[in-house]
């Protein structure tokens, strides 16, 4: 597998994982076996016009849509298993960790990627639980006919997604643990942020500078298809173009609060002056 640390914006990364060399022979788990049965299900669903399962499908991708992207990054890499603790033990040569060096210092490299991969380990295993612990819960609506137990679904698949983000964070601690990563400063990388930026920087005018400190997008909406051509991993970019969407959204609200925060103060300041 290949490890990729992609800039977000100023102050956020996306972990994402390439998975090489997958054997088709290899059996597949239960797991895999009910994921992949789910995923074409979904598909089938989305194909049709209207009816419940298009609304389902509809109100399915909005949700999806706002799971956080860190969640979805960590789901990319592969479980750690005893098999495979045992061939990356025995490997010839560690897991390359790809990151553009103008925006991510190789020095650092280690550090962003243990933070990115391991900080997230007690929030992942808390709703783990949460979610298992709500199945039986709802598992009566089983009784409604027709229409599936869709919160039991919504858990069973909650339940998954957490403990997958949580085994994926579990495979990066063992693999900085046992100091089987290896940094590789990616020139492709730095040429496609380079040519995000020119032009962003074509698009902004004076009066749109922010501050020097202030977060900003060094990735955006246009910019995440060329990124999965030029690395070719067309599925990459799906990852980009949700994790973008939430952090774009997250700065506009911050900007939006601050900007209240500063009229609330100028209203109050005005109102002490009359005083």
């Amino acid at each position: 597998m290949r490890l990729f640390l992609l800039p977000l914006s100023t102050r956020r990364t996306l972990l994402y994982c390439q998975r090489l060399h997958l054997a088709s022979t290899e059996k597949q788990g239960w797991l895999d076996k009910g994921r992949l049965k789910a995923v074409d299900l979904w598909a089938s669903w989305e194909k049709k016009e209207s009816g419940w399962q298009k609304k389902l499908v509809d109100y399915g991708n909005q949700a999806l849509k706002r799971i956080p992207y860190e969640e979805w990054g960590l789901k990319t890499i592969p479980p750690i298993s005893e098999r495979r603790r045992a061939e990356e033990l025995s490997a010839k040569g560690p897991v390359e960790v790809h990151f553009p060096p103008t925006l991510i210092p190789e020095e650092k490299v280690l550090d962003l990627l243990k933070t990115l991969g391991t900080e997230r380990q007690g929030l992942h295993k808390k709703r783990m639980i949460w979610s298992i612990v709500g199945m039986p819960i709802v598992a009566p609506f089983a009784l409604v006919p027709v229409i599936p137990n869709i919160p039991f679904f919504y858990l069973a698949f909650r339940a998954w997604s957490h403990w997958a983000a949580l085994s994926g964070s579990k495979h990066v601690e063992f693999l900085l643990d046992n100091k089987l990563i290896t940094t590789k400063p990616s020139q492709i990388l730095d040429e496609l942020y380079a040519a995000g930026k020119k032009t962003s920087d074509a698009d902004t005018t004076s009066s749109d500078q922010s501050p020097a400190n202030e977060e900003k997008m060094v990735l955006h909406k246009s910019e995440t298809k060329p990124f999965a051509e030029a690395l070719g991993i067309p599925e990459l970019h799906i990852e980009l173009e949700r994790a973008v969407w939430q952090v774009e959204k997250a700065l506009r609200a911050e900007k939006e609060l601050k900007e209240e925060k500063t009229e609330l103060d100028s209203v109050q300041a005005k109102s002490k002056e009359k005083k």
